[in-house]
């Protein structure tokens, strides 16, 4: 992990920003309500359009990585977070901070898409170290945007936005000058497939469930820095406390417990945790003690269910895995990018209670589309097929950790060969 090429680490770094897009705007929500004269449910509009655009973007990111090879990919994803953050940064209005944060949405996905294709093609010590390495990055992440956006906030809302901007041009320039050229896959990728792939029973369950447990996920997040009251570095605190319980439990916890207890059991314990948590969030909404509580706690089981999700999602879909990958995320991330605007509109219309305990309602019928696929699970788990034959696609055998990569988008096309050529020399 620590004895890599200078190109690897520079699209590890690129990594961590990026996954740093996913709380740090957490901390200037309040902030920007106040100074730019919005509601909530307005501002909230900041992980809606990121969010939708990202699930729209996951059905052709296959497609554009298929034919222009991933470090052009990479390169382009790079170039809209850079300029598409920046221009946030300037906005004078939510309405342009709303359309530029669309744009980085999309740059997002594009990077995310390739940017495990280029570690593991890059890096030595093989698919194993690849892994850890992008895990590590994704972890450092989640964890530290949040503080780096109350940190930034403190001083203005605009600057996590040209703070990105800034780190991001940093990862561009190094990854043009260090990144050698990257072959284009043999065979490009349709763009209809995702969808396609939708009608199959197993793939569609697992989806759904993934739309509804997202849809308590951004709730959570989308919504809770109002109430609290608190300021930028405050709300980067609590979920800097969050975002380290997120990285310890999807990347440690969640394969500890897929392996002792299988993937169904491990799901429903923890998406039934989450939806008590969430019930308590809303019961406790006004007391800012038990709200910080809760969504600090809430990081652990989401860890858990983003990693879990996605690896019953491989476990059980009957077709390719980059298909399976892009079908997924289209269906989840339309969840999480409605919920956060929905909860602003809850609270304005109702209170303050409201949008966690629907969040709850949602976590609860995941829970109840899940069961209808237990068969499939547990078949999944013994090596078979939805026919009850013995699978010759991604099994149990396959680590889990590795689905981590998938949760975030990363290029499964790119790490199928790896594994398999791990399994060979095996």
């Amino acid at each position: 992990m620590f004895r890599q090429p200078k190109a690897v680490y520079a699209v590890a770094f690129a990594c961590v920003v990026s996954f740093m897009g996913i709380g740090l705007v957490d901390p200037i929500l309040p902030a920007l309500a106040a100074q730019l004269d919005a509601t909530p449910s307005q501002v909230t509009l900041l992980f809606t359009s990121y969010l939708v655009v990202t699930a729209v973007a996951m059905l052709g990111t296959n497609w554009v990585s298929s034919r222009l090879g991933a470090k052009r990919t990479l390169i382009a994803g790079l170039v809209v977070i850079v300029v598409f953050s920046a221009l946030a940064g300037f906005s004078d209005t939510v309405g342009q901070v709303v359309g530029f944060r669309a744009g980085w949405g999309l740059g997002n996905a594009l990077f995310i898409a390739t940017s495990l294709a280029v570690i593991v093609a890059s890096a030595a010590g093989g698919f194993a170290g690849a892994i850890v390495l992008y895990e590590a990055a994704l972890g450092l992440g989640i964890a530290t945007g949040p503080l780096l956006g109350g940190l930034l906030g403190e001083v203005s809302w605009r600057g996590p936005f040209f703070g990105v901007s800034a780190l991001m041009a940093i990862a561009l320039v190094a990854t043009v000058v260090l990144l050698d050229p990257t072959p284009r896959p043999a065979r490009p990728s349709s763009l209809s497939a995702p969808l396609k792939a939708l009608r199959h029973r197993g793939l569609l369950t697992m989806s759904i469930t993934a739309l509804l447990y997202n849809w308590g996920f951004f709730t959570m997040m989308g919504f809770a820095p109002f109430p609290m009251g608190f300021s930028a570095m405050q709300l980067g605190l609590v979920f800097f406390g969050w975002g380290l319980l997120v990285a310890f439990f999807s990347v440690i916890g969640a394969p500890a417990l897929q392996r002792r207890f299988g993937t169904a059991p491990a799901l429903y314990g923890a998406l039934s945790l989450f939806a008590v948590d969430l019930v308590v969030m809303a019961i406790g909404a006004d007391v800012v003690p038990v709200l910080v509580a809760t969504v600090i706690v809430s990081g652990a089981f989401i860890g858990i269910n983003n990693t879990l999700t996605t690896q019953a999602v491989m476990l059980v879909a009957p077709v390719e895995r980059p298909v399976a990958s892009a079908a997924y995320g289209f269906v989840r991330f339309l969840g999480g990018g409605l919920a956060p605007f929905a909860a602003g509109k809850l609270a304005e219309a109702a209170n303050v209670h409201v949008p966690f305990a629907v969040g709850a309602v949602a976590v609860v019928a995941g829970i109840a589309v899940l069961s209808t696929g237990h068969r499939l699970l547990a078949q999944a788990d013994a090596g078979l097929d939805e026919a009850g034959h013995a699978a010759t696609g991604h099994g149990p055998l396959d680590d889990v950790a590795g689905e981590v990569a998938d949760e975030f988008g990363g290029a499964p096309a790119a790490i199928d060969s790896e594994v398999q050529a791990d399994r060979a020399r095996a």
